[in-house]
């Protein structure tokens, strides 16, 4: 199995425990009348429905290059990472609203031991996949997967802060419903502005080596005299790099050749994540500034 139906097997499995995480607190939210914990179920269910995204993404990402696409259609995954950050967006003014309206028509929840043991297992849950949509996101080089966890830790946080409301509950602070499900939305908003900065890297071509990294490891090559204009760009396990290359002038052009291939090699060798690189070749003047400069 490729790595695009391994990261869809991942997805498959987390959307099964995230729509099942979410119909028991949803349920139990409508029933106890808390707002955190009705809250805390829907940002579940839209995990399942980034989920949905995600393995809908990542399938067209997977699509080999073709005649439109000679780049191929890896962006699709970094497409699908802000459609996460845009749910997480929606999610925030909902809850905003809602705790918004608690403030304004009281309606104090219950707070219950079986409140307590769906709070409690939900957590466990969300934990374990936080841990395994990360581990393997980096495994497989996905940005989908690394996004959904961080997406997944934003649920651990909301969790936490559910389970503190349900205890200050029974202590006799009801309100504190309301200011919890206000503090939701600054973790949820805020992982969602992280979501987009990530992506907007990729899609706006930011730079993802160092410079000085590949023109050491490119200085190292023989026949190489100087290197300059390196660029970077692409996301994590298909990176793309362009470069100039300056050799002796009186080399032949196959030697050329030659040493613009072990450039490439000796790149992909140190950086397994470069997937293409394109060498400009230049003839190296080592007097060429000064003899502009006599001329003038």
């Amino acid at each position: 199995m490729d790595s695009s139906g391994k990261i869809r097997r991942v997805l498959w499995y987390t959307l099964i425990l995230n729509l099942t995480v979410a119909g028991a607190k949803i349920a139990y939210g409508y029933l106890s009348g808390s707002i955190s914990m009705t809250a805390d179920g829907f940002h579940s269910m839209l995990d399942g429905s980034s989920n949905v995204i995600g393995l809908i993404g990542i399938w067209i990402a997977s699509q080999p290059p073709d005649e439109s696409h000679p780049y191929g259609h890896r962006k699709f995954e970094t497409f699908a990472s802000l459609a996460v950050a845009g749910f997480l967006f929606i999610t925030c003014f909902e809850i905003l609203k809602k705790s918004l309206y608690r403030f304004v028509t009281p309606n104090h929840p219950e707070s219950t031991i079986t409140s307590f043991v769906i709070m409690g297992i939900t957590l466990s849950v969300n934990i374990g996949v936080m841990l395994y949509e990360k581990k393997k996101g980096r495994e497989f080089k996905s940005s989908f997967l690394i996004a959904d966890s961080m997406h997944t830790m934003s649920d651990i946080f909301v969790s936490i802060s559910v389970i503190i409301t349900l205890v200050a509950i029974k202590m006799g602070y009801p309100m504190l419903d309301a200011v919890a499900a206000a503090g939701i939305t600054i973790i949820i908003g805020r992982t969602g502005y992280r979501i987009v900065r990530e992506s907007s890297d990729v899609l706006m071509d930011a730079s993802v080596i160092n410079g000085n990294r590949i023109k050491d490891v490119v200085m190292a090559v023989k026949g190489v005299k100087e290197c300059h204009k390196i660029r970077t760009r692409g996301m994590q396990g298909h990176i793309y790099v362009d470069l100039h290359v300056k050799v002796d002038p009186e080399m032949s052009v196959n030697d050329a050749h030659d040493v613009s291939y072990f450039v490439e090699q000796e790149l992909k060798k140190r950086f397994a994540e470069i997937t293409d690189v394109v060498v400009h070749i230049e003839p190296y003047r080592q007097n060429s500034k000064a003899a502009i400069l006599s001329n003038k």
